[in-house]
């Protein structure tokens, strides 16, 4: 059946803008986390070390503004609104400003293009619990489907990769290590979804469409106890290895996990992996994220428009089905694990 809506909302993960806002923020992160506050003190001199600003609310706006251009001028007609999970704009203010502004059914775009608990599950949970918040005016909001293997997200990431191997010279591209990253989760999460499964499928697209073999997918910014199994292997010890393998290496590292050059791909990347690599003497060659790219943007237009066509056209490339326009129930249910020894 066909829908029609009245606006899109774009859902993010949100990020302190200044540093009075770090500590606040990073609590909100890691409400009801087994996670020890060394940890998130840690964790915020990542975000002091750039000033206490997180970029990733700046790359929202760009994305948004870049995706109010693509509708206006190709439709469906209809306003954009922001709202986080964990900092402002919240949810449940976005809600209520978009209830007072008399929309009624909404689309959601979430910033993750992989199914799991936190890229999915928990982002519907966060919208349910907003329009609790706002009460019986909130706006229903059917959720986009992931777009893991989306031709808008494969092709400006099979650019992306390119770009970075040419920055190699010929004479040693074709020996150059090629590493997928994405954010790592705890192994109970990862069973309870897709997520490896969509991020090998989309790391296969990327390099076969880059025409470099082989790749490896490696996983970063792991924050758990110790004692709770994770993905793995990390990306730095992906990098020990490589320098095991080879007396001069090249390591090219594509954060497909991640949409926006955000905390964790300028810092775990950016900074902590080029002081593993430098240390080691591998040279590191960082691609870009998926960011504004014109054809992404219009990736969020066709994912409008295909949901509200009684007979849609699914793009998606490779050998999985495109993801499902509604959740099951049982979509990434994951119930976190907490050891007695970190309690």
């Amino acid at each position: 059946m066909s829908h029609s809506y009245d606006a899109l909302l774009v859902v993010s993960f949100g990020g302190p803008d200044g540093p009075d806002d770090v500590l606040p923020f990073l609590e909100n992160v890691l409400r009801g986390r087994n996670v020890p506050r060394e940890r998130m003190l840690e964790v915020a001199e990542h975000y002091y070390h750039y000033g206490g600003k997180s970029p990733i609310n700046e790359q929202n706006r760009t994305l948004i503004a870049a995706l109010e251009q693509e509708l206006a001028h190709h439709g469906p007609p209809m306003p954009v609104y922001w709202g986080n999970r964990n900092w402002h704009p919240l949810l449940a203010e976005t809600l209520r400003q978009m209830a007072n502004d008399g929309v009624r059914r909404a689309l959601a775009f979430v910033t993750s293009a992989f199914s799991s608990y936190s890229g999915c599950r928990q982002y519907r949970e966060n919208i349910a619990r907003a329009q609790e918040d706002v009460g019986p005016t909130a706006p229903a909001v059917d959720k986009l489907r992931m777009f893991f293997n989306h031709p808008g997200f494969i092709e400006p990431m099979i650019e992306h990769a390119r770009q970075a191997l040419h920055s190699i010279p010929a004479g040693r591209r074709d020996s150059a290590c090629l590493v997928f990253t994405a954010h790592s989760v705890p192994l109970a999460m990862a069973a309870g979804s897709r997520y490896e499964a969509q991020l090998r499928e989309a790391s296969r697209l990327v390099a076969e469409g880059a025409g470099h073999a082989p790749w490896q997918l490696a996983y970063q910014s792991r924050s758990g106890p110790p004692q709770q199994p994770w993905l793995g292997p990390d990306v730095n010890e992906v990098a020990n290895e490589i320098s095991r393998r080879q007396q001069s290496a090249d390591m090219v590292v594509v954060p497909i996990g991640f949409l926006s050059d955000h905390m964790e791909v300028i810092y775990d990347l950016d900074c902590e992996l080029r002081k593993t690599c430098d240390s080691l003497g591998v040279n590191l060659v960082r691609a870009s994220t998926v960011g504004s790219h014109p054809r992404f943007v219009a990736m969020i237009r066709e994912l409008i428009v295909e949901r509200m066509s009684a007979l849609p056209e699914r793009l998606a490339i490779g050998t999985l089905a495109p993801s499902h326009d509604v959740c099951p129930e049982d979509c990434c249910l994951y119930t976190p694990q907490r050891p007695q020894s970190a309690q």
